[in-house]
């Protein structure tokens, strides 16, 4: 089964509060991330300070971004026993689903495939292979930290919008950044009793 990583670690500065506590209809995004990654991976690991009930790792030194992240987690899961890709989830994804997930992790072969949407590839939601995250490696280790380095560093398959979207709405790549985000997708703060 593949392995899934939850990243949780973002520092959340243009949002103002964690996103990971923001909620979506009364859940917060870190459990309804964590649920969703579950339905469909095996093991489940949150790269991040520990915000949900999965197992939680952290980079050497958290926050240097979520190519760093991938690295870390990677890592852990292999010495875990999964040995194949690894599925990535980002908690600011508030609108990805279980089937989506399913259909990346589904995917023929197992190597790194990347969903695009509105034009731009989405490494925030992704199946990685295992070339991929040696690759990643080795970029994290001479100072590199975005995903988009990765994917102009390995192969990779980018599925058109069209493809995933058999399983997915238009939304599930809408991402949370800023507090204008979140009241445009519906969002609630944290709550104050946490």
């Amino acid at each position: 089964m593949t392995g899934g990583l939850l990243l949780t670690g973002g520092a959340s500065r243009r949002m103002g509060v964690d996103k990971a506590e923001l909620r979506r209809e009364g859940e917060r995004l870190v459990d309804r991330a964590a649920r969703v990654l579950t339905t469909v991976c095996d093991p489940v690991l949150e790269v991040g300070p520990g915000r949900s009930a999965l197992p939680a790792v952290r980079e050497q030194t958290p926050g240097e971004g979520p190519l760093v992240a991938l690295v870390a987690g990677a890592a852990a899961l292999e010495a875990r026993g999964a040995t194949g890709p690894v599925l990535l989830l980002a908690v600011d994804l508030p609108f990805v689903e279980s089937p989506l997930l399913a259909w990346l992790a589904d995917r023929p072969g197992t190597g790194t495939v990347v969903p695009v949407a509105r034009g731009e590839p989405q490494p925030c939601c992704a199946r990685y292979g295992r070339d991929a995250v040696a690759t990643a490696a080795t970029l994290a280790a001479t100072g590199e930290r975005s995903l988009r380095a990765l994917l102009a560093a390995t192969t990779v398959e980018l599925v058109a919008e069209e493809e995933w979207r058999t399983v997915a709405t238009a939304a599930a790549f809408d991402d949370v950044d800023t507090p204008d985000d979140a009241a445009r997708l519906g969002l609630a703060g944290p709550s104050r009793t946490e």
